[in-house]
């Protein structure tokens, strides 16, 4: 056996020193306790700190714990070490608190990302590791202070490459260097990315949630920060990413988790009706409303004395309130304004009441029974049920804002018995999300990520806004992928129903998906997104692509789900959503193991039949598409749900149809 390269053994030394450091490191933790705590409340809060803590240190066996790392001439000084190991989270020897490996988040970490001969950064080398499995197998260097052009790194080009099952990986060892740029943004700034297929804009966004948790631990701890995903098969994709990272307090959710699951189903014009944002203006008007004219005054008796206020005095109290405020909160003020004047009734009287007694008449059956005729309590369902079943109700809150038809086409035209009975529509659910924030304020997080963002409607992207009021976001999508009745057309609309300042990133130049298919795909493009930039990829992907005509699908997708078994990676089976079973059963009768993914399934099956509107997002090695045609018309915007569905392939694309190609994917 040939002796081990005297590098490549020095190495592998220094990884299994800091995994050893990361073991003593996550025992320290496991060692710590959380009875020091002064009382019950500290205590649960320490445990769940040092919960967290122990979960961050885990040493993933077959995650390199570094990847890379970067040589200057000297010794170490106070800004810059002379030899830097870069990995996904910080190892230092407990002995001697040296680090062993910098977490990529550091600020010098940077440079391992950005420098390059033309900017060096301070640095001589960098240095690429390549692995299988955990164990350290490779090393490549690229000199940083000759002054020339560095070719592609080869190892770079294996581990983008690299087949993968099960949820997606972090790319915290391929960033580049422009994705770089939009990871590091700092914390105020709200960045939107417009990323073509397979340019890792969804990698990108979670990992600038990472690194914002890592730069503004103490803030964004307080705060918050949420994922909002396009549906739960989705998350479950993308789960594992975060927590290889160190990161555990990440919120995920979708946005129906956020407004609530619809229950109903309605035609997609009237869902795009109500997802405009000038029903914001309608929703306000109706609630507003409720509030009615006073017609008569209060009269509160304590005791033998009687206090009077008079009607118009009651009117005044009323109308300076009616719209400055929250209805929930304004409803309360007046209570107690009206409780105020009392007591300055009281003290005309001689008497001297305290804030105890101003509390006890704004509680009192008189001014309860007056709130209730002028201000009366709600909720979002109470309204929203009152203006889509009302017609003249709903003519007065639509007012100048939509016309006759548009009022016709959004009234039911049987309505159910009452708010109770109603099943709610996920266009109804950012309706009542509107008007709840309209009766008390959402809260807001430090930092909200939207992947798929371009697939909101304004009332949503509104309620998203709203739980980022106070914070920033990170949003993400392709206008080019937008497949709903009410998909945005620019970017810098999404940013206004979202109510954010930011800027616009485009990233064009793939990593993932093989250049082959990639063209073959942006055929589609001039018909579903023309404003956009063709992408291109940076691997050419020759043999990528195979376009099938066959007699029978069904029999041809059993044969190329087993050629692609025979290969390394995940296969994804994406089908249109009405024959997603058959094919499933046909996979099952032919004994290959196959999964049906679903809106609640995790997706970590090798060969997974894929429903058409389920793909987006997900990524396979892999990819078998059935019949782009029956695909194509199954919705409005069924062009765009096909470029998705030809951009999920890593390695290889096989389409089969039997049916013809739908006329725009000519050449």
């Amino acid at each position: 056996m040939p002796a081990e390269p005297p590098i490549l053994a020095a190495e592998r030394a220094h990884l299994a020193e800091s995994r050893a450091a990361l073991r003593r490191m996550r025992e320290h933790a496991e060692s710590l306790s959380a009875d020091v705590a002064a009382d019950w409340v500290s205590k649960q809060f320490l445990e769940t700190l040092l919960d967290q803590r122990v979960a961050a240190l885990a040493d993933h066996p077959d995650t390199p714990l570094f990847f890379g790392r970067m040589d200057r001439d000297g010794e170490d000084g106070p800004d810059l070490p002379a030899v830097m190991y870069v990995g996904r989270r910080h190892v230092h020897d407990g002995d001697e608190g040296r680090p062993l490996v910098l977490d990529w988040r550091a600020p010098v970490a940077r440079a391992f990302y950005q420098a390059g001969p033309a900017e060096p950064m301070g640095w001589r080398l960098r240095r690429r590791f390549g692995f299988q499995g955990g164990e350290l197998t490779a090393f490549e260097d690229e000199p940083l202070d000759g002054g020339a052009e560095i070719g592609p790194s080869r190892i770079l080009t294996e581990e983008i490459e690299r087949p993968r099952t099960g949820p997606m990986r972090d790319i915290v060892a391929t960033i580049q260097p422009e994705q770089d740029v939009i990871v590091r943004a700092d914390l105020p700034r709200t960045v939107c990315v417009q990323g073509a297929p397979g340019t890792g804009k969804t990698a990108v966004g979670l990992h600038r949630a990472a690194y914002l948790l890592f730069t503004h631990r103490e803030r964004l701890s307080r705060s918050g920060v949420l994922i909002v995903g396009p549906n739960r098969a989705f998350l479950a994709y993308i789960s594992a990413v975060l927590p290889a990272l160190g990161e555990v307090r990440v919120e995920q959710a979708t946005i129906d988790d956020l407004l609530g699951a619809p229950l109903g189903e309605e035609p997609a014009a009237v869902s795009a009706a109500k997802g405009e944002a000038r029903m914001a203006d309608v929703l306000r008007k109706a609630l507003w409303l409720h509030v009615r004219k006073p017609e008569e005054g209060l009269v509160v008796t304590r005791g033998v004395a009687r206090y009077r206020l008079a009607d118009h005095e009651v009117r005044e109290i009323a109308a300076g309130l009616r719209g400055t405020t929250r209805y929930g909160s304004g409803r309360a003020a007046f209570a107690q304004r009206l409780a105020h004047q009392i007591l300055v009734r009281m003290e005309q009287r001689g008497e001297a009441p305290d804030d105890r007694v101003q509390d006890q008449v704004a509680r009192s059956k008189p001014v309860k029974q007056l709130l209730d005729q002028v201000w009366p309590k709600l909720t979002p369902e109470q309204v929203l049920y009152r203006l889509l079943s009302d017609a003249d109700f709903l003519r007065a809150a639509a007012k100048g804002v939509l016309d006759e038809d548009e009022q016709a086409a959004l009234l039911w035209a049987k309505p159910a018995r009452s708010h109770r009975s109603v099943k709610w529509t996920a266009a109804d659910r950012a309706l009542m999300d509107e008007l709840n924030d309209l009766i008390e304020r959402t809260a807001s997080l430090g930092h909200l990520v939207v992947d798929e963002a371009q697939d909101l409607s304004a009332m949503q992207l509104r309620a998203l806004g709203r739980r980022c009021g106070t914070g920033s976001a990170t949003v993400l999508g392709d206008l080019a992928q937008g497949t709903t009745a009410w998909s945005a057309r620019s970017w810098k609309e999404v940013l206004s129903h979202l109510g954010q300042d930011g800027e616009v990133t485009e990233l064009t130049l793939g990593f993932r998906v093989p250049g082959t298919v990639l063209d073959y795909a942006a055929r589609l493009l001039p018909h579903v997104a023309p404003e956009l930039e063709r992408p291109r990829s940076l691997r050419a992907g020759a043999g990528a692509l195979d376009v099938r005509r066959v007699p029978d699908v069904v029999t041809a997708t059993v044969e190329a789900a087993r050629e692609a078994l025979a290969r390394a990676g995940s296969i994804g089976l994406i089908v249109p959503d009405a024959l997603a079973a058959a094919h499933a059963a046909a996979l099952a009768e032919a004994g290959l193991d196959a999964a049906l993914l679903g809106p609640e399934s995790d997706g970590t099956a090798r060969l997974l039949v894929v429903p058409a509107t389920l793909a987006k997002g997900l990524e396979y090695d892999h990819v078998i598409v059935v019949e782009p045609a029956v695909i194509a018309a199954a919705e409005a915007r069924g062009l765009a749900r096909l470029y998705v569905v030809l951009t999920r392939a890593v390695t290889s694309l096989t389409v089969l149809h039997a049916r013809d190609l739908p006329a725009e994917l000519a050449p």
